[in-house]
């Protein structure tokens, strides 16, 4: 695909982990704000594509491209081909990640691995290459979790590899200076998607929904809101920063 004078136009956003779920509704939300969207996805091509169509058939750009994040050889392909069909990056959104809720002694090499390599060295992969690839002035927003303020019991793991992205944050903002490039997450708490309601009773859905003062789960489309902002000029004096989108929960 060769790019028009539209295409050129539009800033390009790269969101991991965007065939569904949060990061979608993230797709969708940046679509509207007339950013050319890359929905990045593992393994969920149909649903990947299906949002591609979505957007493409209300009047964005997007497309769809498959990496595996956690390989630094495909999140290179990754920001190759979003070069070659849409120009280089303005937008790097790392939503992707994963989570199990197990006690720590509990916790097996196997998934100790999948959960740093996704979450954290994903996070590592998609920031170095943005660094050498990404356009001065661009927005990068990464992803932690307000379970990390609360220390659940069964979040030791997932919570270490949010922590490392707090860290990615805070000194990857730090290291981008002279180039006007903002590095900042979300931490967002309890979330209504198909993977948090998934295996729940509804008395224990209805416990997290209590937690927050607001009295409700958050909604992919709070998430996405605040995403919007970060990546939009509006937030050009916030830098280096977590913004807990959970409402008043922690």
């Amino acid at each position: 695909m060769t790019q028009s004078d539209n295409q050129v136009a539009r800033p390009v956003a790269i969101i991991t982990g965007a065939s569904r779920g949060i990061g979608a509704q993230i797709a969708r939300r940046l679509s509207g704000d007339g950013f050319a969207v890359v929905i990045n996805f593992a393994s969920s091509a149909g649903e990947a594509d299906a949002l591609a169509a979505e957007l493409n058939a209300a009047g964005g750009h997007a497309i769809a491209v498959k990496a595996d994040i956690a390989r630094s050889d495909e999140v290179r392909y990754l920001f190759e081909q979003t070069e070659a069909q849409l120009g280089n990056v303005d937008v790097l959104v790392n939503n992707a990640g994963v989570m199990k809720a197990l006690p720590l002694a509990e916790t097996s090499d196997e998934q100790f691995d999948l959960a740093f390599n996704i979450n954290a060295r994903g996070t590592f992969n998609t920031l170095r290459e943005a660094g050498a690839r990404m356009k001065d002035g661009g927005r990068i927003i990464n992803f932690s979790t307000t379970a990390l303020a609360l220390n659940l019991p069964g979040y030791a793991i997932y919570n270490a590899t949010k922590a490392a992205v707090e860290a990615f944050t805070h000194v990857f903002a730090k290291e981008l200076r002279g180039r006007n490039i903002t590095v900042n997450a979300v931490a967002p708490g309890p979330v209504a998607t198909e993977l948090f309601l998934h295996g729940k009773s509804e008395e224990q859905i209805q416990h997290f929904a209590n937690m927050p003062p607001l009295q409700r789960l958050g909604q992919p489309e709070d998430i996405a809101s605040v995403v919007s902002f970060l990546a939009g000029p509006d937030s050009g004096w916030v830098n280096g920063q977590v913004l807990r989108a959970n409402g008043g929960l922690a």
